[in-house]
């Protein structure tokens, strides 16, 4: 039976957090229908049951469909917040000191205890402290192991177990709480797709978040902390994706440096071959408004112009009043970009040089021979998913349908640019993987009869990461009755 649902034209994906506006089996279904590609489940809110009521309602969507989804788990990470005030807030004048000390005592307009030992160990004179998303900014003037005294250079009201961000040095905290070891084994049990590391600050992080995933699921780095810039190749080298995380990266960084950190991670990324999300505050607006502003349009424009995997919804789609509007809307600029006859040159802006490998080899070729021969569609044969990945790095301009035998791997390239991933049968000698791309092909739409496609697999079959033939072959009009569907 053909799939019940279109097959994606827009090459970049959508990324829907869902939440409180978008829970049900109607809404969901509604989100996927709008655009949606990958659905993001915040393990900061709600419980396992809940999450569980989610999980559960998008495999029954999946099945209804036909259609691999992707679930992404994205981890809480370490939370550094103020202690209590004794009347629940208190206001800091500029240029008043402020000190954080480690008493039990309720604090006032002079102090307030900090509950994270880790912070004093690590602060120096200099440093900024960052309070409520930075609405409040203080400068540390001396720190001993229990005391800091700040300068406030930004006042304001500060309350009870507000936020807190250090973003000038480098903290020794573990990206991962036992909340979140609670929350992984839970998503790992419940066979999410991906992982979502929060306050990446180091290649270790990511390096014992893989340890403990243990090829259960891919994981992606959220780059939300300077420190992470600093040290994003190393980041990449683990990583199997990343996300460039703009709210806590504006919080912590002045927010002008933002846009072109962007544009480096996006093209780092890229160059290295992994997938990469933008997200955070793309149509903010929508929240409580149908229509985004026209500077959010051009924002998911731009990473839709830098070539950028996927682009995520948070707020607007998981309590926002028009969850499936914003949906719809991203979709539209995405789709409207992609047919901007300067998008293919803006999106190879970005070289991507091959490594000396055969499948890198071939993944390269496979693009320049969609030029040279008019080819439709590029048909890849993947068993674990490296070599659609290979060929999406190469942002191939005609459809990428990638069959593969692993419902796991299908699900898991939902966030892979241009990739229409199709669960089947695997493939047993040369002539079934030619008969089968011809099929497919047709079948999902990738091309029609008289047209050629551009297949590429591995021999012996079968076997991950041997990717070593492209082959060219026509669809004939006869072919297209046979398989018509």
């Amino acid at each position: 039976m053909p799939s019940q649902f279109v097959p994606r034209t827009r090459k970049v994906r959508i990324l829907a957090t869902l939440g409180p506006a978008s829970s049900t089996a109607g809404k969901i279904r509604r989100l996927a229908e709008a655009g949606a590609d990958a659905f993001r489940i915040n393990m900061s809110h709600g419980t396992h049951k809940d999450h569980l009521a989610l999980i559960e309602t998008i495999r029954g969507l999946e099945k209804e469909l036909e259609r691999p989804t992707t679930i992404l788990a994205d981890l809480q990470g370490p939370k550094l917040r103020v202690g209590k005030f004794a009347g629940g807030s208190a206001m800091l004048k500029n240029g008043q000191k402020f000190v954080f000390d480690r008493s039990k005592e309720a604090g006032d307009e002079t102090r307030v205890s900090l509950p994270h030992r880790e912070i004093f160990d690590a602060i120096q004179p200099g440093a900024r402290l960052l309070i409520d998303d930075g609405k409040i900014v203080q400068r540390v003037v001396s720190a001993t192991a229990d005391r800091i005294e700040t300068l406030v250079e930004v006042g304001g009201r500060i309350s009870d177990k507000k936020g807190l961000n250090v973003p000038d040095v480098v903290l020794p905290l573990a990206a991962l709480t036992d909340k979140d070891r609670e929350d992984l084994a839970f998503a790992l049990d419940n066979q999410v797709d991906w992982i979502a590391l929060s306050f990446v600050q180091r290649p270790e992080d990511v390096a014992e978040a893989k340890r403990l995933i243990a090829g259960r699921a891919s994981l992606l780095a959220k780059i939300e902390k300077p420190a992470a810039v600093e040290r994003l190749e190393g980041i990449l080298e683990l990583a199997d994706a990343v996300m460039v995380a703009r709210g806590d990266l504006g919080v912590e960084l002045p927010p002008e440096q933002v846009p072109p950190l962007q544009k480096q991670i996006v093209e780092a990324a890229r160059r290295m071959g992994r997938p990469v999300v933008v997200a955070t505050q793309m149509l903010e607006s929508m929240i409580s408004s149908p229509s985004p502003t026209r500077a959010e349009v051009s924002d998911v424009a731009t990473a839709v112009y830098d070539g950028a995997d996927a682009i995520m919804l948070s707020a607007e789609s998981a309590s926002g009043d028009f969850p499936c509007e914003a949906v719809e809307m991203m979709n539209r600029i995405a789709t409207s970009v992609e047919s901007d006859p300067t998008h293919g040159a803006r999106v190879h802006f970005t070289e991507t040089l091959p490594d000396p490998t055969t499948a890198d080899a071939i993944a390269q070729s496979a693009n320049n021979m969609v030029e040279t021969v008019s080819a439709a569609a590029i048909v890849c044969f993947t068993t674990s998913g490296s070599t659609a990945r290979r060929v999406s790095r190469e942002r191939p301009s005609v459809p990428l349908l990638v069959l593969t035998p692993s419902l796991k791997t299908a699900r898991r390239l939902g966030l892979l640019w241009g990739a229409h991933a199709v669960r089947t049968r695997d493939i047993a000698n040369f002539e079934e993987m030619i008969a089968k791309a011809k099929r497919m092909a047709i079948r999902h739409g990738a091309a029609r009869g008289g047209q050629r496609i551009i297949i590429t697999a591995g021999v012996p079959f079968g076997t991950p990461g041997s990717t070593n033939v492209i082959h060219i072959v026509r669809l004939v009009g006869d072919e297209l009755e046979r398989h018509k569907v």
